[in-house]
């Protein structure tokens, strides 16, 4: 199967279902048709059309004369789906800031929200996508709320690629294999008075992965709306020199392993 992307094609082998042999999450996917415009330079909304639903991504790319940072960001949001991500806007700033870096920004909006499996396949597409379409070799994915969960478990099935993983108000559920991380770099935020998810979910998905740093942020919520400026700063200390960690490496975009097997 192949799915394109502007000119370029992200191939994976054994055609429609991986039936070679191999499955990548573009296989479970099983793309029927996918279509693209630019909303703006350096701006393209993707559209991956599947038997089980829509799945769209907003994919900000390096400027024309930028060099490629061979790095990506894959971002997704909670339960209910959404582009923005929480603190007013964060997912899309980090899209025009990086994309300014040379890091290419992969912005995901689920084929079904609140489904774990499927979306977890969504995300890890994307990474895939990053890979394949923009020459990423280390790539760090970032979920709010429901979306931490997803980004914890694309994080450990694809570690050959995923060198951190950002939460954003995390639940926990889900995040039973946070040991898989193997130590990867791991950085939580959360609002001590969220209305919906306690703080005690990221400190319980730090004592999973035994390791990783929580910043509590004091007095906000679950959206995280008052603490902009405090995950804007800490993220500039703490991206860059993961990025820069090289990868596990070794194994072509063509034949990453999804992160959940079976029916999505």
């Amino acid at each position: 199967m192949a799915v394109c992307v502007g000119s370029r094609a992200v191939s994976s082998p054994g055609g429609e279902g991986g039936g070679g042999g191999t499955s990548t999450p573009l296989d479970a996917l099983e793309v029927l048709a996918s279509q693209e415009v630019e909303l703006a330079p350096g701006l393209r909304h993707v559209e991956l059309y599947t038997m089980r639903g829509l799945l769209t991504l907003l994919w900000h790319e390096p400027p024309e004369g930028t060099a490629p940072a061979g790095a990506a960001l894959v971002l997704c949001g909670g339960a209910m789906g959404g582009l923005l991500g929480p603190s007013g806007g964060l997912f899309h700033r980090l899209g025009v800031e990086w994309a300014r870096r040379g890091v290419a920004v992969l912005r995901v909006s689920y084929r079904k929200p609140n489904d774990l499996d499927a979306c977890c396949v969504d995300v890890a597409a994307a990474v895939q996508l990053a890979v394949g379409g923009s020459g990423a070799e280390r790539v760090v994915v970032m979920g709010h709320s429901f979306g931490g969960a997803v980004a914890v478990r694309v994080g450990v099935g694809l570690h050959q690629f995923v060198v951190g993983v950002v939460t954003f108000a995390t639940q926990s559920a889900g995040c039973e294999l946070a040991a898989g991380l193997q130590g990867a770099p791991l950085l939580l935020f959360h609002g001590d008075r969220d209305e919906i998810l306690p703080l005690d979910c990221s400190e319980m998905v730090r004592m999973l992965a035994g390791s990783g740093e929580l910043v509590r942020l004091p007095g906000d919520g679950h959206l995280l709306a008052k603490s902009g400026d405090i995950i804007w700063e800490r993220l500039e200390e703490w991206l860059p020199a993961v990025l820069d960690r090289p990868s596990g490496g070794g194994v072509s975009p063509d034949v990453a392993e999804p992160p959940v097997a079976g029916e999505v």
